[in-house]
């Protein structure tokens, strides 16, 4: 990227796992989730400008009905910013794009086997899955992860006509380790993505994180509670 152009703001979190529609309170899973709503309205509306950018990577509720997520959509409708959705493997409540569009709202982008142009720059991705292992696989895991490949590359390749640096979402992480490519970390890096925002690990498996830049792109891993509730700034030069 140019040298002394303008800087644009760009925020990531992921695995919000809200649940104003269901009985499911966060709390279960230790005292860091204990009224965890209230603090990251406080820290996400006296951080965010109505201007940033907000990647949500996945894991947005615990709703299993569209009926029960409309709380949650009403919820994130109070805090600042520009959102873009990406579905993570505990939001049953996700049918089609078009109906995540009407729940969400027409100012919040959704990422399904589509890419989302902004001014400076184009957000692609897909949820991911589980890397496959030689032993426990399935083939209807395989055949599940295959897809979520192929709806990265079909995300891409429509973020790659905007001619604009590309910054891709994923829920699942793309790798579990540094020295070994994925078919997942093989597009980003062919299409030349900037970075790549996932979340999906909790708990002790924060540990399993990989981020920093690897062959050229820069990985940052975005949980909730990991972060402690506060959206990480990403900075993209433009």
């Amino acid at each position: 990227m140019q040298k002394g152009a303008s800087l644009i703001r760009i925020f990531a979190i992921a695995d919000l796992h809200l649940s104003f529609g269901v009985d499911k309170p966060m709390s279960i899973f230790g005292q860091k989730w204990e009224h965890y709503e209230e603090r990251l309205s406080t820290i996400w509306n006296q951080l965010i400008h109505p201007d940033d950018v907000v990647l949500i990577a996945g894991d947005i509720s615990w709703a299993m009905r569209e009926s029960e997520v409309i709380p949650d959509m009403a919820y994130l409708s109070t805090l600042s910013g520009k959102k873009v959705l990406l579905k993570g493997n505990h939001d049953y409540w996700w049918s089609t794009k078009k109906k995540v569009q009407e729940l969400a709202g027409q100012n919040v982008g959704v990422l399904q086997t589509n890419a989302i142009e902004f001014p400076l720059f184009t957000v692609v991705g897909t949820r991911g899955w589980d890397l496959p292992s030689t032993t426990h696989d399935t083939d209807e895991e395989r055949k599940i992860f295959q897809r979520e490949v192929e709806r990265l590359r079909i995300s891409l390749e429509a973020g790659a006509k905007s001619k604009k640096p590309l910054i891709a979402m994923m829920h699942y992480p793309p790798m579990s380790n540094i020295d070994i490519g994925t078919p997942f970390t093989t597009l980003l890096e062919q299409y030349r993505v900037e970075f790549c925002v996932y979340g999906h690990l909790h708990g002790h498996a924060h540990r399993l994180r990989i981020e920093g830049d690897i062959r050229g792109v820069q990985y940052h891993f975005v949980a909730a509670d990991y972060l402690n509730f506060r959206p990480k700034e990403i900075l993209l030069l433009h």
